[in-house]
């Protein structure tokens, strides 16, 4: 079904509201719990933010990130087109440590010990916890020959993205800039689309010729494929040049050429290899995914499902559901996640029928296809006991892009930004 704007901009509202504790919960929790979680972004900081707000502060919490703050991956495609500066994407975590009270420490997780109730950090120190989150978002599954120095991914944002940045407003006049997209699933799945519509926009505001080659190794558009269709083949149908069904076998990152599996190549001025993804290292050899790609986890609480990790938690981009690996649907999880953890340490169940009737998340973004005007897209998804999959219940995109849609992508940003970070 079609949602209109104003039903759009409830739906952050009313996934925040999702997973709303009840109090008995927090009178009942063990005061003395300690909940670690690994992975700063919006998964990990929204599910401490959430414990510490749920439990009134009773509950002991530690994020554990390897920086100092997040530079938000939502909204980065702004840097490239220069409507935003990195630094205006960087999310602190001072006031979930000087508000919230989240024990906040500047390492990097190394191995999960015993029964997932420890966890040892690359500073030697082993955090001992009722129940571990885990929230460490994605890492690349490069193609052979690929040096990110030198034909970047930006999918991770900082360095990169001024990289690329810097790549694409120095393009020689005529210059072809070439772009591959992985195979589904994958971070943000409309985030690559609207990369291209930006770069093309460039293009043509600097009226200095080019051309903007997709390489998409999927079948077809993955997201909002009514705009993204009508931007490529129309409103941008002479400067994009978009291919399906190209998996990547090979990048030879000092030549800036990109090989196909079919063995056809193509040449760029400036090179952006969105490499397939999984998991981190980290979760994967800890035993989390079964040696897939991603994390399998159980629904109603996020806990994995793998043997004897009952009390590990996998939320965000790690974790291997049918839902869209995007900020907004990492905030979501969070919640539920939150809750069930909570519910767990009063020792109250976390599949009772009032709770699973009320499992639902939500996803949300907003894509900028011009200089100044912007799409958007959303899904609803519930908890289905038959199949125990969260089934998409409703979604919808915007019927056309607007300046109307731009100027209300920033109020979203801001409101996701300070419901998972202040």
């Amino acid at each position: 079904m079609k949602f209109n704007r104003r039903r759009f901009l409830q739906a952050f509202g009313a996934a925040a509201a999702a997973a709303a504790t009840p109090s008995i919960i927090r009178a009942n929790t063990n005061a003395t719990a300690h909940v670690v979680v690994i992975g700063g972004g919006f998964a990990g900081a929204t599910v401490a933010k959430y414990l510490r707000m749920w439990s009134d502060k009773t509950i002991d919490v530690t994020l554990v990130d390897r920086n100092a703050s997040h530079t938000s991956c939502v909204m980065s495609n702004l840097v490239l087109n220069r409507r935003l500066r990195l630094s205006e994407l960087e999310l602190s975590y001072e006031s979930l440590s000087g508000f919230y009270g989240v024990n906040v420490i500047q390492d990097s997780a190394m191995e999960i010990l015993g029964d997932g109730k420890r966890v040892e950090l690359e500073s030697g120190t082993i955090l001992n916890c009722d129940h571990l989150v885990i929230a460490t978002g994605i890492e690349f599954d490069a193609p052979e020959g690929t040096d990110f120095e030198k034909t970047p991914h930006a999918w991770i944002a900082g360095p990169q993205t001024t990289l690329l940045a810097n790549q694409i407003n120095a393009m020689p006049d005529g210059g072809n800039f070439v772009m591959t997209i992985p195979k589904s699933p994958y971070r943000c799945p409309p985030g690559p689309y609207e990369r291209a519509c930006l770069a093309a926009d460039i293009i043509r505001r600097n009226d200095r010729g080019g051309t903007v080659t997709v390489l998409d190794a999927n079948a077809g558009i993955q997201a909002e494929v009514e705009t993204f269709s009508k931007a490529f083949f129309d409103l941008y149908g002479d400067i994009i040049d978009y291919h399906t069904g190209v998996a990547v076998d090979s990048v030879d990152s000092d030549a800036r050429v990109v090989v196909a599996e079919s063995n056809d190549k193509f040449q760029g001025d400036v090179v952006n290899i969105i490499a397939p993804q999984r998991a981190l290292r980290f979760v994967r050899e800890s035993g989390l995914t079964g040696g897939k790609d991603w994390a399998g986890v159980d629904l109603l609480t996020y806990a994995s499902t793998e043997p004897g990790f009952e009390t590990v938690h996998i939320i965000g981009d790690s974790q291997g559901s049918n839902q869209p690996k995007s900020a907004h649907m990492a905030n979501s999880q969070a919640k539920v996640c939150a809750d069930a953890i909570l519910r767990s340490l009063a020792g109250l169940p976390t599949n009772s029928d009032e709770r699973v009737k009320n499992i639902t998340t939500n996803s949300a973004c907003y894509s900028p296809i011009t200089y100044d005007e912007a799409s958007w897209l959303t899904a609803n998804y519930a908890f289905n006991v038959e199949t125990g999959m969260m089934e998409k219940k409703h979604g919808g995109e915007a019927d056309h892009w607007n300046k109307d849609n731009y100027e209300e992508m920033f109020a979203w940003a801001s409101n996701l930004f300070t419901d998972s970070f202040h």
